[in-house]
């Protein structure tokens, strides 16, 4: 067993592991290194995806919860790449990115084409899986709660820091009515104390990412397209990231302007609620 730095992927199938302990077998932690002849701190440590467990570990481990040769095997495929400091998944695996907001004490974004997922309403994600035309027609009502379960980590008393950069551009994109936008233009009202607004005048920078960073984990780099999820944790990666958002900090417009452009755009509408325009501000 060997010790290393842990990655959002180690955390997320140490995790797997552990409820397979308390799914499969009747043994808490301590119980189960009992069974295996280990010290209690490497099933712990193992299960918070803090130290790479050996193949010899994992088969242990595995046949102790009652699993067969060819779970062990599909198992051990997805965990020799969990330690990478950069890795993919496809967009429908999200429980190693739920797992990593909810973990997150801090979380900085940036977004130029669409409002970040956790700031967006039910109607707004459900129509943008629909104008993707990616997302088989009957997966996306999955897609859309499992978006609004993640929004749950707004609402705890220790919810995580968030600053949100979103580009102006998002606040134009053409698809949906007037209501959905009022909709959603209200939604980030409620929260521009967490929301800076990048002026259209801005070019965009670079691509959308988030920064998440935790109390006892190395910080990591986010960011999304219509084919994968990817995950930095290399510290190039972070530096080049927190340099971006040096560079928003400095164009962004401040909580108070960025209400201000929004209360623009709700006007716009309201003016003329057959034409959502792309000129409202």
């Amino acid at each position: 067993m060997t010790a290393i730095i842990s990655t959002p992927y180690s955390r997320d199938l140490g995790d797997e592991l552990r409820r397979l302990r308390e799914s499969c077998t009747s043994f808490n932690g301590r119980a189960m290194a009992v069974q295996l002849g280990w010290d209690p701190s490497k099933v712990s440590d193992i299960e918070l995806g803090k130290v790479r467990a050996s193949e010899i570990d994992l088969v242990q481990y595995l046949a102790t919860c009652g699993k067969n040769i060819d779970f062990v095997n599909e198992f051990r495929s997805r965990y020799y790449n969990a330690f990478d400091l950069f890795f993919a998944q496809v967009p429908d695996k999200l429980r190693t990115l739920t797992m990593t907001e909810a973990m997150a004490t801090k979380i900085v974004s940036y977004d130029i084409m669409t409002v970040h997922g956790l700031m967006q309403t039910e109607r707004y994600a459900y129509e943008l899986f629909v104008d993707s035309h990616i997302e088989a027609p009957d997966e996306i009502e999955k897609f859309v709660q499992a978006r609004m379960q993640r929004q749950t980590i707004m609402r705890r008393p220790n919810r995580p820091e968030c600053l949100f950069y979103l580009h102006e551009l998002a606040l134009r994109m053409p698809f949906g009515d007037a209501q959905l936008w009022e909709d959603q233009y209200l939604r980030l009202l409620f929260d521009t104390h967490i929301l800076r607004i990048v002026p259209a005048s801005v070019s965009t920078l670079r691509s959308a990412c988030t920064l998440y960073e935790f109390g006892k984990a190395a910080p990591v780099v986010y960011t999304e397209t219509d084919t994968a999820n990817v995950y930095a944790q290399d510290s190039v990666a972070v530096a080049r990231t927190r340099r971006l958002f040096q560079r928003l900090e400095a164009v962004a417009l401040d909580a108070e302007q960025s209400k201000r452009k929004l209360a623009e755009y709700v006007s716009g509408l309201r003016e003329d609620p057959h034409d959502r325009g792309t000129d409202l501000a």
